[in-house]
């Protein structure tokens, strides 16, 4: 049997639709092992802004354990984007030796925390708020918004006026945010088997191996990165379906509503599909929000707070641009003579 090379195309199919496959064989794995964590005692929920799933009584080596291996599989993550792009790599159709290095890195980490939930269970939710878990993640989907903006528009297609040196600074750096919203969410959490985390963790299992693919053409696969962008949608809705009544509505229809507005314009689609598309979201929200019709206008909350915080943030990276380059253009005073 011929060996299969690295620069083969046939490489990077086989590293994505088996990172597919190993994200949703240990999603299940977890589902299966979750009756084994019932000996660790859990404090009584407190509810809003509690997060439920840590221990009632951490230690020292609870938490040295999960922080220690979190560092690590941060720092690593960020060691290999730091040198694949400080190395001549050329986009490609097949992969890597980098890229087998962190498809094998991260793999190690995810079975580490399993591991680790086992031995110790906390996450670091122990010590951190809940809504730093969450806004990880918001700030990666809006990085991705103000990133795609000159490719897809930002609104049907059409674009936010926002400085080329600002997109630029986003693309450049963006593995690094991602890498770390994706890794402190991932160990956030113990590896508990809610619909909720279970869909969490797939999502997160997913972000990892489209992190590990840098500098491969599926990495900028226009299809391969909706998906990604689309799956909160179903990770949203469903952990807001098991907390509260009539809320996994502005979930679905909230992600549902960015895709409209600004995802799908950048898929090549015809005018016409795209107006079909629109047309189907807004007859299934008006179905969804039939028995509760007066709150229908939830849907445009998270749409709202996605594009109040792209401009945010342009306005921050471009502040920080400016400061960067006034800094640079101020002469220093030479010392005068003694």
């Amino acid at each position: 049997m011929p060996q299969l090379s690295l620069t083969s195309p046939r490489a990077q199919q086989l590293a994505l639709w088996g990172g597919i496959a190993f994200s949703a064989a240990f999603t299940a794995i977890i589902a299966f092992a979750d009756t084994w964590l019932a000996r660790f005692v859990l404090p009584p929920d407190q509810g809003f802004s509690w997060y439920y799933w840590q221990l009632a009584e951490p230690t020292v080596w609870t938490r040295l354990t999960v922080w220690g291996l979190y560092t690590a599989h941060q720092v690593i993550f960020w060691g290999l984007i730091y040198y694949a792009q400080t190395r001549p790599h050329k986009y490609t159709l097949g992969l890597h030796p980098i890229n087998m290095i962190a498809l094998g890195v991260n793999a190690f980490f995810i079975f580490a925390h399993f591991v680790q939930t086992h031995i110790t269970y906390d996450g670091l939710a122990q010590d951190t708020s809940i809504w730093s878990s969450q806004w990880s993640v918001i700030i990666m989907l809006v990085w991705i918004l103000l990133m795609e903006n000159n490719r897809r528009g930002m609104f049907f297609g059409k674009k936010l006026p926002i400085a080329r040196d600002i997109v630029q600074f986003a693309r450049k750096y963006h593995g690094y945010v991602f890498a770390w919203a994706v890794t402190y969410t991932f160990w956030f959490h113990p590896t508990v088997s809610t619909p909720g985390h279970l869909s969490g963790f797939f999502y997160m299992f997913l972000l990892m191996l489209q992190g590990s693919l840098f500098f491969t053409r599926i990495h900028t696969n226009k299809w391969w990165m909706v998906t990604q962008e689309l799956t909160v949608l179903v990770h949203g809705a469903m952990v807001a379906y098991f907390q509260a009544e009539n809320l996994w509505q502005m979930f679905a229809f909230g992600f549902g509503g960015i895709f409209v507005i600004t995802q799908m314009h950048g898929l090549g689609l015809s005018l016409k599909a795209r107006a079909g598309i629109l047309a189907v979201y807004a007859g299934l929200a008006v179905l969804a929000y039939q028995p509760i019709l007066t709150q229908i206008w939830r849907i445009s909350l998270i749409p709202f707070i996605e594009y109040l915080s792209v401009i945010v943030l342009a306005l921050l990276i471009g502040g920080g641009l400016w400061a960067a380059k006034r800094l640079r253009s101020t002469p220093t005073k030479e010392a005068a003579p003694a």
